[in-house]
């Protein structure tokens, strides 16, 4: 069970581009990388819309972001140019990144049980620690949430 004060799991993936990401990249700044079960579905676009109305702020406090979902690099690409989203998100297709953070898991929905995207938001540190995990994710005011807990 990844707790706060864990050192975050490694990982190695792909970007919308098909360009390599891992959490090394991210060393020296603070990295909000969030989990949302799909594009183009009305909370997770709520939730990536609110975190890109916010990226200067959150830029400016020292934060990358990046999103990560099973959907495949194209599905990524158009969501990005729809929205003009300003940050990557990872193709999880294998859901490796989602099992090594516990973001994949049972769901259920209308009394019927299945695994997906347990939507989860991990704030790491400029080290590499986790900060702040959130597993119940205000999609629309997912930067006020976040922002509220690191100014504590």
């Amino acid at each position: 069970m990844l707790t706060i004060g864990d050192k975050a799991p490694t990982f190695t993936s792909v970007d919308q581009d098909g360009n390599p990401v891992k959490l090394e990249d991210f060393k020296g700044k603070k990295l909000i990388l969030y989990f949302y079960p799909k594009d183009n579905t009305p909370g997770c676009t709520a939730e990536a819309c609110n975190l890109n109305e916010n990226l200067a702020s959150l830029t400016s406090k020292g934060f990358a972001i990046l999103g990560v979902s099973p959907d495949p690099a194209s599905s990524h690409l158009k969501f990005i140019a729809k929205f003009n989203l300003g940050f990557r998100l990872i193709a999880d297709v294998e859901k490796l990144v989602a099992k090594t953070y516990e973001a994949w898991g049972e769901k259920s929905m209308y009394g019927k049980k299945y695994e997906g995207i347990l939507r989860t938001t991990y704030i790491i540190d400029e080290d590499g620690t986790i900060s702040h995990i959130f597993k119940k994710v205000d999609t629309k005011n997912h930067t006020a949430q976040i922002l509220k807990e690191i100014d504590k």
